[in-house]
């Protein structure tokens, strides 16, 4: 028999997407192989203190794990090779113990987790992680430098312009009204979640939005605003094949914000989306080309607009949500991959 591979789950981080992290670990725990793993619980705080926690999963999902001092041990990733895995510090005996990690899973969203600096400590420390690599993280979760490595390769996106901080002027402004015209998107170029994310239909609201946007990073996108249908897919690598599940679809009561995700559950989803099958293969031939442009690997959701048969891609979500509403599973198990294999799957393709 073989020996069960040890599987760090990484969650928590500094990111405004830290509760939607733990609610994915915790429906992780809830649903990995217990006789196939044996999971370390590896919990970042908010201020980036990093533990192992020992204690009840039923405390994460609601994060007070936090506070759950007996059962924190102070813990970090080596970067060297030789340990291949976690330090961590025992307090009562004031000395440094060694835990080998066979595979990383990050479930941290956004920024810390998913532009790439995780995958960088793990590819320092030599520790195979599922998910996206360095490159393809950090451009992936960078919505402006996706749009044109996409744009480059002819794949269709909504008429967009970026600007940082230092660059939001009366000019500025004029060339949105110009070029794209109201009513406009406006969201931070690195954020998840649709956080800082929000409508604006006249001059006024274009600049409360860019205030928002920019309270979350340097960087803004601004998009023209296309009362279109959401759809998405769930996107897997295996080997050398990259599968693309059947499309689902978001009703959102105006758009599919943070609160309408995790707070008010006012969206609905549909899995499988009702589309034309022509509309679904160009769907899948366009996430495709996505995922190979942004040189993704292992998994992601890959965003769509739908206008009439106009298909646009929005963006590509690294580390997607794992909760028990999050579409990403949803979409898998439809397509007849249950939660527990599709987790099987994630942690059996981890590399470097």
């Amino acid at each position: 028999m073989n020996e069960k591979k040890t599987v760090a789950l990484i969650f928590g981080g500094s990111s405004s997407e830290y509760k939607i992290s733990l609610l994915s670990t915790y429906s992780v725990l809830k649903n990995i192989s217990k006789e196939l793993f044996e999971v370390i619980k590896v919990g970042i705080t908010p201020k980036g203190v990093w533990f192992v926690y020992n204690g009840d999963n039923e405390k994460i999902k609601d994060g007070t794990w936090i506070d759950d001092k007996e059962n924190l041990v102070p813990a970090v990733i080596s970067p060297c090779t030789v340990q291949h895995g976690l330090f961590l510090f025992n307090k009562a005996e004031m000395k440094f113990e060694t835990k080998r990690v066979d595979v990383a899973f990050p479930l941290i969203h956004g920024k810390g987790g998913e532009d790439g600096t995780l995958q960088g400590l793990f590819s320092l420390a030599g520790i195979p992680f599922v998910g996206c690599g360095i490159l393809s993280s950090a451009c992936s979760m960078n919505k402006v430098i996706a749009k044109k490595l996409c744009e480059k390769e002819n794949i269709p996106v909504v008429d967009w312009i970026s600007a940082r901080k230092d660059e939001f002027s009366e000019d500025f402004i004029k060339k949105c009204e110009d070029e794209l015209s109201y009513p406009m998107f406006v969201k931070p170029a690195e954020e998840g979640s649709s956080y800082g994310a929000s409508k604006a239909s006249s001059r006024e609201e274009l600049v409360s939005a860019a205030e928002s946007a920019f309270s979350h990073g340097q960087s803004i996108l601004i998009e023209k605003y296309i009362k279109g249908r959401e759809i998405e897919v769930a996107s897997f690598q295996e080997e050398n094949d990259i599968y693309i599940s059947s499309p689902g679809e978001i009703v959102p009561e105006d758009f599919y914000d943070y609160d309408s995700k995790y707070v008010n559950n006012t969206a609905t989803l549909h899995v499988p989306a009702s589309l034309d099958k022509k509309i679904s293969e160009r769907l899948v031939e366009i996430a495709k080309k996505v995922f190979k442009t942004l040189h993704c690997k292992g998994f992601g959701r890959i965003d769509f607009f739908l206008d009439g048969e106009k298909i646009y891609f929005n963006e590509i979500n690294t580390i997607p949500g794992f909760t028990n509403i999050s579409m990403y599973p949803k979409l898998m198990e439809y397509d007849g991959i249950s939660y527990t294999d599709l987790i099987t799957k994630l942690i059996e393709s981890a590399s470097l």
